[in-house]
């Protein structure tokens, strides 16, 4: 009787499939990505630091309680509002800035475009967002207010940039990094930073 012999398996087909429906499962699969603000924390002052006096007008408070309602400077307010809120109070310019390194006294905001109040903030680099929230307050709901107001100082840093430089602070940042190198591009970054500065300051949660 002639012995039947057992079928080979073509591995490299097999190898080809595999590869094939790793791929699909790659292109099909949906990842979850995590949300948030890009933010640089500030360094932990020494401790024997005193903290400056700051005049009440140069904070801006925003409060989300527990139920994810806004109230900015103590009134409710919609999240897609507190942009708008948050460029007059920072770009008001009712008074003089911070005194140079140097000792020299502060100066006024030259390119402030506000209603240059006596109740508001006196200078950019002076204007102070405070944001409190509740322990109980949704995570989302945290991170689109940080949005609306990193989006404020967007406004404000292109606008100037794109008097001064004839470009936005955008397309000038883009620039930049394709350019470490380039001096003049960085004097021309720190000049909007420094004009404009971030200044969030995230309180202790409430309970």
């Amino acid at each position: 009787m002639a012995r039947r012999e057992n079928p080979e398996i073509n591995a490299g087909s097999m190898a080809d499939i595999a590869f094939l429906l790793l791929i699909f499962f790659l292109v099909t699969t949906t990842m979850n990505v995590d949300s948030g603000v890009s933010k640089k924390l500030s360094e932990k002052p020494p401790a024997d630091y005193v903290p400056p006096v700051i005049k009440e007008k140069n904070i801006f408070e925003v409060n989300i309680n527990r139920n994810n309602e806004l109230l900015v400077e103590g009134e409710r307010m919609d999240v897609k509002d507190i942009k708008e809120a948050a460029i007059k109070f920072i770009d008001n310019g009712g008074g003089l800035g911070k005194p140079g390194e140097d000792g020299s006294p502060g100066e006024p905001c030259d390119y402030c475009e506000g209603d240059r109040s006596d109740s508001s903030s006196d200078h950019p680099n002076k204007a102070i967002i405070s944001v409190q929230s509740d322990r109980g307050t949704e995570y989302g709901t945290y991170i689109k207010v940080q949005n609306e107001l990193l989006r404020a100082y967007t406004v404000l840093r292109n606008r100037l940039c794109t008097k001064r430089y004839k470009m936005s602070f955008d397309e000038l940042e883009e620039t930049y990094k394709d350019n470490k190198s380039n001096e003049d591009l960085k004097k021309k970054v720190e000049d909007i930073k420094k004009s404009y500065p971030q200044i969030i300051s995230d309180a202790e949660p409430t309970s």
